[in-house]
């Protein structure tokens, strides 16, 4: 089990395995309902504040060099702009 550098790094990587399984998984979930976990994520973290965004954006970007998993890493680039953590605060 991997050890994390903080709490912060730990829930993200919970957040991200979640997302993961419910993005890759299409016969296991119920697609709208893996739609409104999706949004539901979406709307969560386009909430937080600028430096929350960028604090998860550094994260995203140290699991995806080191994740050796062609799709998974593709996926952890993506995320960033895919959950509206580029886009301007509401």
């Amino acid at each position: 089990m991997p050890v994390y550098s903080s709490l912060t790094h730990a829930l993200a990587a919970a957040l991200v395995d979640v997302l993961w399984f419910i993005d890759s998984e299409d016969e296991q979930m119920d697609p709208d309902d893996a739609v409104k976990v999706l949004e539901g994520v979406a709307h969560l973290v386009i909430k937080l504040s600028s430096d929350q965004r960028s604090e998860l954006i550094g994260l995203l970007g140290t699991m995806a060099i080191a994740e050796s998993d062609p799709a998974r890493r593709e996926f952890l680039e993506g995320f960033p702009e895919g959950f509206g953590l580029l886009d301007d605060p509401v």
